[in-house]
């Protein structure tokens, strides 16, 4: 299959697709990102076309009441700068609308570009499990018009998750993953299938479905033998911090995983939260670190 010729100017509104189509070999034809697109690094370079109210710097605890704020007024978390789109004139616009907190939802996005008279197509990546994350990158690839060599990437990571899958220990460590600290949520969408995939049993979590908010109780009460700390938007020396501020908590002193210090912090971003193509290099991190 060979590039589309038409398909020449690409934005895209979540950093995940970023990375996507770099992955894919469509780095070249990507003319506008969000702020926090930086994967790979050349990306942030480009103009960015959304904002948001979230301010940098802050606490989780301080995202958490800023979201909660903004969605019980109605208020958007993202901005886009349609003058910019306009601008930029792209052919296809990757959007999404799984999670309103991580980006600009696909409908915002269709409404803006109807109402610019631009001739974008939007392509919603929606992944809810990790088979349809390695899916929905191949369909993406087609949206944009990718070239073979592309398609052989994406098999190679089914193939990788394959082997991942049929290496499995004879006994499964019992894994917490805190998707988000402060308060505490457990993991949804391709997160837990990921932990199954390394090794260990997944637990507070909800396969195919969204992150939720749990209590420390609960936290206390589920046996863990592993405990990971894997903030959404923040890198591995911020999850160390928020680490410790999970381990002083009194409730969990009891608990498995920490008695025995088989708690960790991982870039969330790197290999967690981002549904691309370092999940399956997030499965190996996992694996070491379950297996430990």
């Amino acid at each position: 299959m060979a590039l589309k010729t038409e398909m020449q100017q690409i934005v895209s509104l979540l950093p995940s697709a970023t990375e996507v189509l770099w992955y894919l070999g469509l780095g070249d034809f990507v003319v506008g990102v969000t702020f926090e697109c930086n994967e790979p690094a050349v990306a942030s370079s480009l103009p960015h076309v959304t904002d948001t109210i979230i301010p940098s710097g802050a606490t989780p605890a301080e995202i958490d009441t800023i979201i909660k704020e903004a969605m019980a007024s109605g208020r958007e978390l993202y901005t886009l700068d349609r003058e910019l789109l306009v601008r930029l004139n792209p052919d296809l616009i990757v959007s999404q609308d799984l999670c309103r907190v991580c980006a600009l939802p696909a409908g915002d996005v269709n409404d803006a570009v109807a109402s610019l008279g631009c001739r974008a197509e939007v392509f919603s990546y929606d992944p809810m499990t990790l088979d349809g994350v390695i899916d929905q990158m191949e369909m993406m690839g087609r949206a944009a018009g990718a070239d073979d060599s592309a398609f052989r990437k994406v098999q190679d990571l089914r193939d990788r998750l394959a082997a991942l899958r049929a290496d499995q220990p004879a006994e499964r460590p019992r894994v917490l993953l805190l998707e988000w600290p402060d308060p505490p949520f457990t993991p949804g969408h391709w997160i837990p299938d990921q932990i199954e995939a390394a090794g260990g049993e997944a637990l507070l979590a909800h396969p195919g479905g969204r992150s939720s908010q749990t209590t420390w109780e609960e936290i206390a009460d589920c046996g863990a033998d592993v405990l990971i700390v894997a903030p959404c938007g923040f890198d591995e020396a911020a999850a160390h911090q928020q680490l410790q501020e999970v381990l002083a908590r009194p409730e969990l002193a009891d608990l498995p995983a920490v008695r025995s210090g088989r708690a960790y912090a991982i870039d969330a971003d790197a290999y967690i939260v981002r549904p691309g193509p370092r999940l399956v290099d997030g499965i190996e991190v996992l694996r070491d670190l379950i297996r430990t």
